[in-house]
């Protein structure tokens, strides 16, 4: 394989769950050539002062990897403005790159997946990203391919490349217009029910995530995404220490223990009704979401 591509890892104040993801991320055999930027968010206040510089300190140490750029942030943006600051820096000088955050543990088989995927599909502009975390959703017996697509995209530990992040409108200028749309949002709700009330609560200040705005950018171009049959990525913050994840065993994988092909990958009907069921949120939530997206449609009419 030639040159492994770009590693952009985001941090903030979890210092021991920043060093698994860096011990694991070093037991993959692409590490040594692999370049890695770390983007250390700056303190929200006083009281992660502390954490922030035992973040620092862990990154002074950190070896096992080609090269090591460290980029500390003197005030705090946010998770959503620091990856879309850090990503766009990073693609600013590369074709494509693989992000993580610092809870992320992988497997020793993530480089491999990432990078042969953004090289297998770097000039299939069908493919919107490369993803290496599969929820817990069942796969088919007579599926035979190691990857499958789902237009959804995924962001716990992934990749994509400058062309098509470049092409992300951060500011959904058409969200009115899109909102408005039962059909365009009853077609976003084949990714997951649980999308359109997102997006609503992005574009109205009630949370910040890029996730969502990538993803949209994703569903109006109509492409798809790259995801293993088995998660090479497993998230060790859904236990209650992380800003924007509550304590949850839902999205627990078992990590692969062997190499998987990206490609082929093919959409399947089982496993993408399985992966809508996984995201669907309960019945209440649907009806609680109904009504927030009608009560915006009221005030913009």
């Amino acid at each position: 394989m030639s040159q492994p591509f770009p590693i952009a890892v985001f941090c903030y104040n979890r210092p021991d769950h920043l060093s698994r993801t860096i011990a694991a991320l070093q037991q993959n055999r692409e590490a040594e050539a692999s370049e890695v930027w770390f983007f250390s968010d700056g303190p929200a206040g006083d009281k992660d002062r502390a954490l922030v510089g035992a973040v620092r300190k862990v990154l002074e140490s950190v070896q096992g990897f080609k090269k090591i750029r460290i980029v500390e942030n003197g005030h705090n943006q946010g998770l959503a403005a620091s990856i879309v600051n850090g990503v766009s820096a990073v693609l600013a000088e590369n074709s494509a790159c693989i992000v993580l955050e610092d809870d992320l543990e992988t497997s020793p088989f993530f480089l491999d997946f990432l990078n042969r995927g953004l090289s297998m599909y770097a000039d299939d502009q069908d493919v919107f990203s490369v993803s290496g975390y599969c929820p817990p959703v069942a796969i088919p017996d007579g599926y035979r391919a190691e990857a499958f697509r789902f237009p959804r995209i995924n962001s716990w530990g992934w990749g994509t490349w400058r062309d098509r992040w470049n092409r992300v409108d951060w500011d959904v200028k058409d969200f009115d217009s899109f909102i408005s749309n039962k059909n365009a949002v009853k077609k976003l709700n084949y990714q997951g029910k649980d999308l359109p009330v997102m997006l609503l609560k992005q574009q109205t200040g009630k949370i910040g995530s890029w996730a969502v705005r990538f993803n949209q950018a994703c569903f109006k171009e109509g492409r798809t995404n790259i995801y293993p049959v088995k998660s090479l990525v497993r998230n060790v913050g859904a236990d209650g220490t992380g800003t924007h994840m509550k304590s949850s065993g839902k999205y627990l994988s078992q990590l692969s223990e062997k190499i998987l092909q990206p490609k082929p990958a093919y959409e399947n009907p089982e496993i993408s009704k399985a992966f809508r069921d996984f995201y669907r949120p309960s019945f209440y939530r649907q009806i609680i979401n109904k009504i927030k997206i009608a009560r915006y449609l009221q005030r913009i009419r």
